[in-house]
């Protein structure tokens, strides 16, 4: 049933904390080691040649000359296999030593191998040979070495990071691809990631030495940044072409064999979007009061912050001085995305929003970042403006809009700092970051259809299923892009829908609609999984039916995925044409969802300010941007025939494959889509609950929901859904990155409410890996409902994982009981709830 407004999210209030429900421990296996004899093989000609050198040269300079060796202020990779519990704070105990990172690797061998990466001075290195000398020869280790002798015993590799680390394959290529056909002296600019070193000192000899290398080759600094939180340090430089081909070679007398370097990479590359078909703009929309008071803000390009769709609702902070330079004429993707938050798709009307959005332009001319800033510093620096110092600019914003993505960084693994920047302001400021997910606009093949008219004619069923046979077969090539791999941010992909009418439909006929009876993701948007194999993207949001034009043939039909039109395009506002100051367009994407998505986490604020008043508004920034991210997950549902049809296709088949298949439609979809009514308000079958609490260290909170007598007695389908979100503090280079971990327990009393986990959703284990838990549970049994009955929801925060973090912790819990056609339903919850009324007041 349709929401309706009048029917408000109903709160609930949690218990009292307690300590945490214990459960029986999770049986960890532990990686079994290798042979003594196979690691002396493997191991001590190395460990044999740093002891002869340290007997010659004890001051080890002689190590220094030899790049490949174990050596002082050099960064080695420890490789192991398995889990090595401990190892990080054995670490500790080493004078010296510095744990830079650990990560999860890719192996055949095993599906967690990881690499340790350390900075050893020349006491330290002494002291790791005496551990492996004792090792070696079957001796106890020290107390608190224990985590040594797995190390030892499950090494697979010991190596100074080289040439090729710091070069990845894929930055080579873009980088190849960027001077080819380039004079030798020509400048290129490259973003030159720095070993993180915590001693402001050591931090310093290490950029120092990193500028040098850099004017030696040619080039010069044009920019550096140093972000502690993060474990960020880069300089942005421009590189004489030969010097980069040097680079891409791999050239240990190049940038790539400068020892404090971390990575080299391209100068990031910002998505773009289309706004096409210019149209002249509708009779105006009818303007209710604006106020100042902004709650959300759009990190975005230069916006035509005078046209008429926009001019009241924009408040734009230049604190970066790109609007004189950035020409109104191309001033494209700032103003579509405002135009989206403000009013949504304007081929629906709908009201506009009540407070004015808060633009910083990170983008200049050409809708381009700046040539002359690293991009994490420069989004750094536009949050801390608003909601840092002294005298911040847009003190009261919650919610930041991010349609944007470095092209060039698609997520492999690895956390990007852009990502790692945007989890740390999440928790420190209490703010919602919506990311877009990007777009993957190459061509791709679709071997099922040999021609344009065969892939034109085909039936729906079977064109859709060639479609999505052809994106699953590339999956590994059309990952998220960077920063949607945030942990506490809510990343969003594209729905393959909009509000074009039929008419303007047949426009569109020039190329081919690939799913015409079909909801699911668009072609072109990024899969997941995220960020250690969470969910992402987390939802999917109307992003336009996106069409695929056909570009070649032979082996099968070769497409690329359309533009935005008229016939197949979000309406939004766009830079004036002569004669057309108020000119709309037609754009689409995940940058276009993104906003659509933010718009809808303003109303679910708007929504909750009428109903709750003071009550809402004096709820800490934090807990309401907590709450709104659960609001926002929680409606979400796979769309069923678009799972059936990827499960069908994609599998894996066979026995005991339901999580592994689950895995494959998550990477499409996520947690799902929905009607944004749904998380705005309820309806007179279905009614959403809203509680907000605190989570001190191994503590649990009860929620108790009311379930109401009509929900008894009748066998039809009915539900009870629970989502809970928050954000972690996060620990940058550390496996257990997410500091703060938090689930919701089953209740025990689901049998009396004839319901079960549904088949249609991540599992458990897949929800537990980011920032949001959520569950869903249905049957069409008839429920046992006493007069007064509840529900009672455990709310715990399991023990931190990377060490103990002493702050409580926010959270947002979002609840849902529905059952469709009945129409007492939310009423007769509503009268035993009985909520205040709300109090007015001005932020």
């Amino acid at each position: 049933m349709a929401s309706d407004p009048s029917k408000p999210i109903l709160r609930l209030r949690p218990s009292a904390s307690a300590p945490r429900q214990t459960g029986r421990q999770a049986n960890i296996q532990k990686p079994e080691p290798f042979g003594r004899q196979r690691q002396d093989q493997q191991f001590t000609p190395t460990f044999q040649r740093l002891a002869d050198v340290l007997q010659r040269d004890p001051s080890g300079l002689a190590l220094r000359a030899d790049p490949t060796a174990l050596a002082p202020e050099r960064l080695l990779v420890f490789e192991v296999k398995g889990d090595i519990a401990n190892f990080a704070s054995a670490i500790n105990r080493v004078p010296g030593l510095e744990l830079i990172d650990e990560e999860e690797l890719p192996s055949d061998d095993d599906k967690a191998p990881f690499a340790y990466l350390l900075v050893p001075d020349l006491v330290a290195l002494r002291q790791i040979l005496s551990l492996w000398r004792n090792w070696l020869a079957g001796q106890a280790l020290p107390t608190g070495y224990t985590p040594w002798r797995d190390v030892f015993g499950c090494l697979r590799d010991l190596r100074v990071w080289g040439p090729a680390d710091r070069v990845q394959p894929l930055d080579a290529q873009i980088l190849e691809e960027e001077i080819d056909g380039r004079e030798d002296g020509e400048l290129v600019a490259l973003e030159i990631e720095l070993i993180f070193r915590a001693a402001g000192s050591a931090a310093v000899v290490s950029e120092t030495a990193v500028v040098q290398a850099v004017a030696q080759a040619g080039g010069r600094t044009i920019h550096r940044a140093r972000i502690d939180d993060i474990a960020y340090h880069a300089i942005l430089a421009e590189i004489p072409v030969a010097a980069i081909r040097m680079v891409i070679a791999r050239d240990p007398g190049s940038l790539a064999g400068v020892e404090p370097i971390m990575h080299i990479r391209p100068q990031s590359v910002v998505t773009g979007i289309e706004a096409n078909d210019i149209v002249a703009p509708l009779a105006p929309v009818t303007e209710n009061p604006v106020s100042p008071a902004s709650i959300l803000a759009l990190l975005d390009g230069v916006p035509v912050a005078s046209h008429p769709l926009l001019r009241r609702h924009l408040n734009v902070e230049d604190h970066f001085g790109l609007e004189p330079d950035a020409l109104v004429s191309e001033r494209v993707h700032g103003s579509a995305m405002a135009s989206l938050i403000v009013h949504g798709d304007r081929n629906r009307p709908e009201a506009s929003l009540p407070r004015q959005v808060h633009c910083i332009p990170v983008m200049g001319n050409n809708d381009r970042f700046p040539t002359d800033r690293l991009i994490v510093d420069l989004i750094y620096q536009a949050v801390v403006q608003m909601r840092g110092g002294p005298q911040p600019s847009a003190p009261w914003v919650i919610i930041v809009n991010i349609s944007l993505g470095n092209t060039r960084r698609p997520f492999h693994g690895q956390l990007s700092p852009w990502a790692r920047l945007l989890d740390r302001l999440a928790y420190r400021f209490g703010i919602l970051f919506l990311v877009s997910a990007g777009n993957v606009t190459s061509s791709f093949p679709i071997p099922a259809f040999q021609t344009r008219a065969a892939f034109e004619d085909a039936v729906h069923g079977v064109r859709a299923e060639g479609v999505v046979n052809a994106i699953a077969a590339l999956v590994a090539d059309r990952r998220l892009l960077s920063p949607s791999e945030t942990v506490n941010g809510l990343t969003v992909g594209g729905r393959n829908l909009d509000w074009v009418t039929p008419a303007d439909r047949a426009l569109a006929r020039a190329n081919v609609n690939p799913y015409t009876q079909l909801d699911t993701a668009n072609p072109s948007s990024a899969l997941g999984p995220g960020f250690a194999d969470s969910v992402k993207p987390d939802i999917l949001m109307p992003a336009a039916r996106e069409h695929l034009r056909v570009v070649g043939s032979g082996g099968g039909i070769v497409v690329i995925p359309a533009g935005a039109a008229r016939g197949a395009g979000l309406k939004v506002a766009a830079p004036p044409r002569p004669g057309m100051e108020g000119a709309e367009a037609f754009t689409n994407g995940t940058s276009a969802a993104t906003a659509l998505a933010s718009r809808t986490a303003h109303r679910i604020h708007d929504a909750l300010e009428t109903a709750y008043g003071a009550d809402f508004l004096n709820l800490s920034g934090t807990h309401r941007a907590v709450l709104i991210k659960a609001l926002l997950v929680h409606p979400a549902r796979w769309p069923q025939e678009a799972a059936a049809l990827v499960k069908r296709l994609v599998g894996p088949f066979g026995q005991g494959q339901a999580s592994r298949q689950k895995d494959n439609i998550r990477r499409f979809f996520g947690y799902g889509v929905y009607d944004t009514d749904d998380a705005v308000s309820c309806a007179s079958d279905r009614a959403t609950f809203w509680c907000v609490g605190d989570l001190a260290r191994e503590r649990s909170v009860d929620v108790v929901v009311p379930i109401p007598a009509v929900m008894g007695g009748q066998a039809r389908f009915h539900s009870f859904s629970a989502t809970l979100a928050w954000f972690t503090p996060v620990l940058p280079g550390r496996k257990s990155y997410r500091g703060v971990k938090m689930k919701i327990l089953a209740p025990d009393d689901m049998t009396d409410l004839a319901v079960k986990g549904s088949g249609s959703q991540p599992d458990q284990n897949q929800t537990n890996r980011g920032t949001v838990f959520t569950r869903h549970w249905g049957g069409d049994r008839a429920a046992v409902v006493a007069e007064g009955m509840t529900i009672t929801l455990k709310i715990q925060r399991e023990p931190d994982p990377g060490g103990p973090v002493d702050e409580a912790v926010p959270f947002g819990l979002a609840v849902s009981l529905e059952m469709p056609g009945e129409l007492r339903l939310y009423d007769e919850v509503r009268a035993r709830i009985q909520p205040r009324p709300p109090q007015r007041v001005s932020p």
